[in-house]
């Protein structure tokens, strides 16, 4: 089984993020699972969100507290929140920043994590150049399709088509390819980088 847990907060689309990454599970045949934990938060506090994917059903009901994937929408929340707890050995951390490691206090972090297992992308920037809007979740899941090879781009785009439709459908799908590229050339010169 696949765990992943979401951070970010209220109104950046951490929920949605979590239940379109389900759907995309769905669209390829597997059983999944997304739920999120938050209480009566106001915009702009912490919030999570649960994802499991496997190829048999789901009986565990409880939040993610050993993820295999952390997907970060908030760099804020990197010193307020113990974020990396749990994480497995050999999990893989996406982090929204347009900031190097060493500029969010996590370069010593980084470098325990294996090569290819971490990224940092400006998910929110995406977002707003194809949407028009600064939520990055969805350039997050192209980002997630791309690090981790759990579920494919073309899941993504199908979960995305049944969320939304018309213009911002599109634009949406515009903004999981380019994360889903720009992610695929970052880990091309993190490999390149390691040889």
């Amino acid at each position: 089984m696949i765990q992943v847990r979401m951070h970010g907060r209220g109104g950046q689309g951490v929920v949605t993020g979590a239940e379109m990454l389900s759907i995309a599970a769905f669209h390829e045949g597997r059983h999944a699972q997304a739920f999120p934990s938050f209480g009566s938060e106001r915009m702009g506090a912490p919030v999570m969100a649960f994802c499991r994917i496997d190829d048999k059903p789901i009986r565990v009901r409880e939040p993610v507290m050993a993820p295999d994937v952390l997907v970060i929408q908030d760099s804020t929340l990197l010193h307020q929140v113990d974020l990396f707890n749990g994480l497995a050995a050999d999990g893989y951390v996406l982090l929204n920043s347009r900031r190097g490691y060493d500029q969010l206090g996590i370069a010593d972090f980084a470098r325990r994590i294996r090569p290819g297992r971490i990224v940092t992308l400006a998910a929110t920037n995406i977002a707003v150049e194809h949407v028009g809007r600064p939520v990055p979740n969805v350039p997050l899941l192209g980002a997630f399709a791309a690090l981790t090879g759990i579920v494919h781009l073309a899941s993504v785009e199908a979960a995305i088509a049944a969320k939304f439709a018309g213009r911002i459908r599109d634009a949406n799908i515009a903004a999981a390819r380019a994360a889903y590229e720009a992610t695929r050339a970052l880990l091309e010169t993190s490999h390149a980088q390691a040889d």
